[in-house]
């Protein structure tokens, strides 16, 4: 029985599945493929719903007596944009001094693929475990994650699975590995502003509503002042205008409509309950004072719509997780890493739900880029690094 022992074979098995989101494209029967010899059961249900893709995912058990470890990640990639930019094609896995290219290969085929090693050569080493680990693979991380992580942890809690501690394989470390594990994430909410006015000629302006005019005293009104300073774990809440439109080609028309996109991302002084009425208020007020053209009476007619579902702020405190995995990464690296809250969000912000959780994998510098690619040294480090973990947490 041949066991998947090295991280560079395991990785480059999946880089070279076209797992772009939501397609399988192969990569969750590769992993199966691995896992199985190593004892694990297997199950990749896939779910549903209407207006999204159908998408599979995988959840493997390996049973022992004692503590449970989650292990969770995605192989799903997002598209490789021009594949003739590529110094090597983008599902290729191919090496070149001493670093592996392709899409994928540190977000985040390759942490998986460092992991199942780590417990290969563990179970090789010792046996067995002296616990449980299973691995919560979503297809649907890059994508609407709909039916993905949401849905695969209520799956497996319906069939009674606990976790004590959890693990996101994500890139975390942002020059050389050891330098950072993520112990929680910003909030993130996204909404979209829209000014109502009345269209006209641009020569008549006593006709019409301009909702320019509208739409730029909303948006400086959702930028100043600051939401916060930051606090203590956590950088200062940051809003973001990604998007400004009145979809008017003609220059001498004044727009019936004007709309602002905007993001937020949000601190533990904020929920997301607490941060939506913040902004609702400064909309409010900038909008009870302003008006569209001169002489026209305030307020400013304008909508607040919230795209998506928000994302929650959380933080980790399990010192035992925390102490554990940092104390692995200083053996092996000889570094101690920060913890650090900073970031975009992850399927972290599901798991916090179920278990305590923090994220460590690769190094995130080429992550959604032409290529896209992993140094082998640093598959062998992550390796290391998993199985101490693994030594460690299980005793």
């Amino acid at each position: 029985m041949t066991l998947p022992l090295d991280p560079a074979e395991n990785l480059a098995t999946l880089i070279r599945c076209p797992s772009v989101t939501p397609a399988e494209g192969g990569a969750l029967a590769a992993l199966e493929a691995m896992l199985v010899p190593l004892g694990f059961s297997v199950e990749r249900p896939v779910f549903s719903e209407s207006g999204t893709p159908d998408v599979e995912n995988l959840y493997a058990r390996l049973s022992g007596n004692g503590p449970h470890l989650m292990f969770a990640g995605h192989t799903d990639v997002v598209p490789p944009g021009d594949a003739a930019s590529w110094r090597h094609p983008p599902f290729s896995a191919e090496v070149e001094n001493g670093e592996m290219y392709g899409r994928g290969a540190v977000d985040m085929k390759g942490g998986i693929a460092c992991f199942v090693a780590a417990v290969a050569r563990h179970v090789e080493k010792r046996g067995k475990l002296k616990g449980s680990v299973s691995l919560l693979i979503t297809g649907d991380e890059e994508g609407p994650s709909i039916n993905g992580t949401v849905k695969l942890l209520d799956w497996a809690v319906s069939k009674g699975e606990k976790w004590d501690a959890g693990i996101v394989g994500e890139p975390t470390n942002p020059d050389r590995l050891g330098d950072m594990i993520k112990i929680g994430r910003r909030g993130s909410i996204s909404g979209l502003v829209t000014v109502n006015g009345v269209q006209g000629h641009a020569a008549y302006p006593h006709l019409a509503d301009n909702p320019v005019r509208g739409i730029v005293t909303l948006v400086e009104a959702l930028l100043s002042p600051p939401f916060d300073e930051g606090t203590h774990d956590f950088q200062p809440s940051n809003l973001e205008v990604t998007t400004i439109d009145v979809g008017n080609p003609a220059t001498n028309v004044i727009p019936a409509k004007a709309t602002a996109a905007f993001n937020i991302r949000f601190n533990d002084r904020w929920t997301a309950e607490t941060v939506q009425a913040e902004i609702h208020n400064r909309l409010d007020r900038a909008a009870r004072r302003a008006r569209l053209r001169p002489g026209a009476r305030p307020p400013i007619d304008y909508e607040l719509t919230w795209r998506d579902r928000p994302s929650p702020v959380f933080l980790t405190r399990d010192d035992r997780l925390v102490g554990t995995l940092s104390g692995s990464v200083e053996a092996v690296t000889g570094r101690r890493p920060a913890l650090s809250t900073s970031g975009g969000t992850s399927d972290a912000r599901f798991i916090k739900d179920h278990c305590p959780v923090v994220e460590f994998g690769l190094v995130g510098k080429t992550m959604h880029m032409v290529d896209e690619r992993v140094a082998l040294a640093d598959l062998e480090t992550l390796t290391a690094i998993y199985e101490r973990f693994l030594d460690d947490w299980f005793g």
